[in-house]
């Protein structure tokens, strides 16, 4: 209660009710060690009602995971260490970013699915843990908890454990204004086991024999454990009621409440004692599995190159092809997949329905499930959105290298996870193919017009879109390095060969010199550009052509090496920009832009793009109106 107080910002309803279960968690049920927060062999544990974050705090500061009173006193302000929903990478402790409700559940799912497989690759003697989650009505209401739920139900993930806080209450009031499922018979229906654990929520033992029953069944199904609590108890004004949930108590009802409880009225009350013994009891409750863990793989060297991420020299086995082959990139990503898999050994990769559509079919490789749990092909059904948040899961688990495709356009049903999977730095692989109006037939709903736009607006997500085979190649050596979540946007179309796919490295490379004019163009409109320039030649117009697959490490590139970009994207000469896409950003680079700032049309792709004006002719006689030479 006392830090929403002093902010006057959070939740503390949740967290005052869920108090009890989260103590057992920590301090009597769950595997974990505060001394090693990244130990790989601990439970984990996701918040999927992330607004009650400072009930994971509470535990965290009192298990002793580095976050001490003050930590709590700064809830919710400017670089502290307790921001407003749980954020992976900032508070030790904290597995996944969670607040968009819903999320969290379809992590765990991840989490859980990459637990699976490492146990069944190296036994229970390197991996042997359980996926824990607290979850609310909010989550179970989004969508993408359907998708996710369905999905583990038909993986059989017996280690994954959710505990659904039934509290009736949502922010507008109770759940029955919008919502009458039936949560048991739902779960029920997506292959879980559930359990109705009743109105046990404050007592102890009971909740420990309930989660240890779930821990230790050997029902192979996922558990949902339904826990039926009162928001904002023990207050004595606002037990049960919605406004427990999402505004926080004034002073008064705080001091009531601490008087039902017997504790003395002030401001974050902690007696050193007490916080000593939970510390003390939680520092040695689990050191015994962890340094018998510890011996058991420090010579297991398939272990540790599992945990690098990858063997030495992996890139060098990367196809390279021979310019003037025609490839489309979806196909290119495919071959380098297959190629790079023996050096990645945490490589598992699947789709939305879409596997051989999108280059994300590993040859030779079974598909992952219950019976087939080490295999590296996974399935995940027509569920971008949970696919996404999956992915983030599996690679915030660690030591799997998760890789997902779908068709570019469906961005749009999973952009929430690739968002959290760039603010939390999960090293996901998002593959979207069929990546302009090239498509073809299908015709506008399916043909991606402003998707690069807004997957560039993302902060620290890596956009690479590669103009032909040599530059994806290398795409997938730099997605592979990269310290977080890369978004490969490919070709439906064959492309001719062009480069070296040397430009993927800088984010932009000359692939023809130029000094009148600069056309700067990515994937499949490289070689529009290419043609057009060669067309300007017999003018004795001389034009540039520079590839650009990725405006981000461009601009990396750019910070630190001035005067080489410059020598790349001269600022001194016209520039022309060429992409199958809206043009919005484009005019940072460029002076005009050639591009589509209108929905597409059902045609053959040849002819679709013609028509809306990406061909070199077009291209042709922009270069000419830009240098004022007529069109």
């Amino acid at each position: 209660m006392d830090a929403p107080l002093a902010v006057k910002s959070g939740h503390q309803g949740t967290a005052m009710s869920l108090a009890p279960l989260a103590h057992v968690l920590y301090s009597r049920v769950m595997k974990h060690d505060p001394a090693d927060p990244q130990w790989a062999d601990r439970d984990r544990f996701v918040l999927s009602a992330g607004h009650a974050s400072i009930l994971q705090y509470s535990m965290l500061f009192l298990q002793g995971y580095g976050l001490e009173m003050n930590d709590l006193r700064a809830f919710r302000q400017w670089g502290s260490a307790t921001p407003g929903h749980p954020e992976a990478g900032h508070t030790a402790g904290v597995e996944v970013t969670t607040g968009p409700l819903g999320q969290g559940i379809a992590n765990a799912v991840g989490l859980a699915m990459a637990e699976r497989h490492l146990r069944a690759r190296f036994g229970v003697d390197v991996c042997d843990h359980h996926t824990w989650v607290i979850a609310g009505d909010g989550c179970l209401m989004e969508g993408v908890s359907h998708e996710a739920a369905s999905f583990a139900g038909h993986q059989k993930l017996s280690r994954l454990i959710v505990v659904f806080d039934d509290n009736g209450i949502t922010i507008d009031g109770g759940t029955g204004l919008a919502c009458s499922d039936d949560v048991a018979r739902r779960f029920e229906s997506y292959g879980w086991s559930v359990a109705s654990l009743g109105e046990i929520g404050e007592d102890l033992d009971a909740l420990e024999s309930a989660l240890v029953a779930a821990r230790d069944s050997s029902d192979d199904r996922p558990k949902l454990l339904i826990l039926r609590t009162k928001v904002g108890v023990p207050s004595p004004d606002w037990t049960g009621k919605h406004e427990a949930h999402g505004n926080p108590f004034t002073a008064e009802h705080v001091s009531r409440t601490k008087e039902v409880m017997g504790i003395p009225d002030e401001p974050f009350w902690a007696p050193d004692d007490i916080v000593r013994s939970v510390r003390s009891a939680a520092a040695s409750r689990c050191r015994a599995q962890h340094d018998a863990w510890s011996a058991r793989v420090a010579t297991n060297t398939e272990w540790q190159t599992m945990r690098s991420g990858s063997r030495p020299g992996w890139a060098d086995a990367l196809p390279s092809f021979a310019v003037g082959e025609s490839i489309a990139t979806r196909v290119a990503v495919q071959k380098a997949f297959d190629a790079a898999l023996p050096g990645l050994p945490g490589l598992i990769s699947g789709s939305a329905d879409l596997t051989g559509n999108t280059g994300t079919k590993l040859t030779g490789q079974t598909a992952a499930s219950n019976t087939v749990p080490d295999g590296r092909q996974v399935y995940y059904g027509i569920r971008e959105h949970a696919m996404g948040s999956i992915m983030v899961g599996m690679a915030l688990h660690g030591s799997v290298l998760p890789v997902g495709g779908t068709f570019f356009v469906f961005f749009d049903y999973m952009k929430p996870p690739v968002r959290l999977a760039a603010l939390s730095r999960a090293k996901c692989i998002f593959v979207f193919s069929h990546d302009s109006v090239g498509v073809g037939e299908d015709g506008p709903t399916h043909q991606p017009i402003e998707h690069l736009a807004a997957l560039r607006a993302i902060p620290d997500l890596q956009v690479i879109r590669p103009c032909d085979a040599n530059e994806t190649a290398r795409a997938l050596k730099v997605a592979v390095e990269h310290d977080g979540p890369t978004a490969l946007v490919l070709s439906r179309q064959n492309l001719p060969v062009v480069c070296d796919g040397s430009a993927v490295d800088a984010g932009a490379g000359v692939l023809r010199a130029g000094d009148d004019v600069v056309i700067v163009a990515t994937g499949s409109e490289v070689s529009v550009a290419l043609d057009a320039a060669e067309r300007l030649a017999s003018e004795s117009i001389s034009a540039r052509v520079v590839s650009m697959p990725s405006w981000d490490r461009f601009e990396k590139f750019r910070a630190t090496n001035s005067a080489a970009a410059d020598a790349i994207l001269p600022r001194s000469l016209p520039t022309l920009s060429v992409e199958a896409g809206a043009t919005m950003g484009w005019h940072k680079y460029a002076d005009e832009c050639i591009g589509i700032d209108r929905f597409g049309a059902s045609a053959p792709g040849a002819t679709a793009l013609v028509n809306l004006g990406i061909e070199a002719g077009n291209v042709v006689s922009a270069v000419r109106r830009l240098l004022g030479r007529g069109n």
